[in-house]
C-alpha cells in the first residue's frame, strides 16, 4: 500500500491551525503579532520604527500573516493600518489551545505513545 499525505483527509480546523503555525514560524512575524496586540492597530511606518528591518522585508511579513488570517489591514492612502484579525485571533487561539491540551492529557507518561 502507497502511502502519501494526499490521501490523508483533514479537518478544516486541521488546516486552519497549520496555516496559522506555518505564519507564525518566523521570530520577526511573532514580534509584529506582539506590537498589534499591544495597541488596536498601527502603521507599517510604526513597525518599521520598533523593528530594525526595511520595509519592504516588514510588508513581506505582514503578507504571510495576513494571507493566514491573523491580521487584517486597512487602506487609508497613502499608508495601510494594520490589527488582528477580530474574527480569527480567537479562532486562533481556540485552536493551539485545543492542540496543547489535547496533548498534555493527564494520561500515564507510559500510554502516551502512538
Amino acid at each position: 500500500m502507497s502511502r502519501t499525505l494526499a490521501k490523508i483527509s483533514y479537518t478544516a480546523d486541521e488546516k486552519q491551525l497549520a496555516a496559522f503555525a506555518k505564519a507564525l514560524g518566523h521570530p520577526v512575524r511573532i514580534q509584529i503579532l506582539k506590537l498589534l496586540s499591544a495597541q488596536a492597530c498601527c502603521y507599517t511606518g510604526d513597525l518599521t520604527d520598533n523593528i530594525p528591518l526595511a520595509q519592504s522585508t516588514i510588508s513581506q511579513h505582514l503578507k504571510v500573516l495576513k494571507d493566514a488570517g491573523l491580521i487584517q489591514g486597512e487602506i487609508t492612502p497613502p499608508k495601510v493600518k494594520y490589527c488582528l484579525d477580530p474574527a480569527n485571533w480567537p479562532k486562533a487561539q481556540q485552536l493551539f489551545d485545543t492542540l496543547f491540551n489535547h496533548s498534555t492529557d493527564t494520561k500515564d507518561a507510559s500510554d502516551r505513545c502512538c
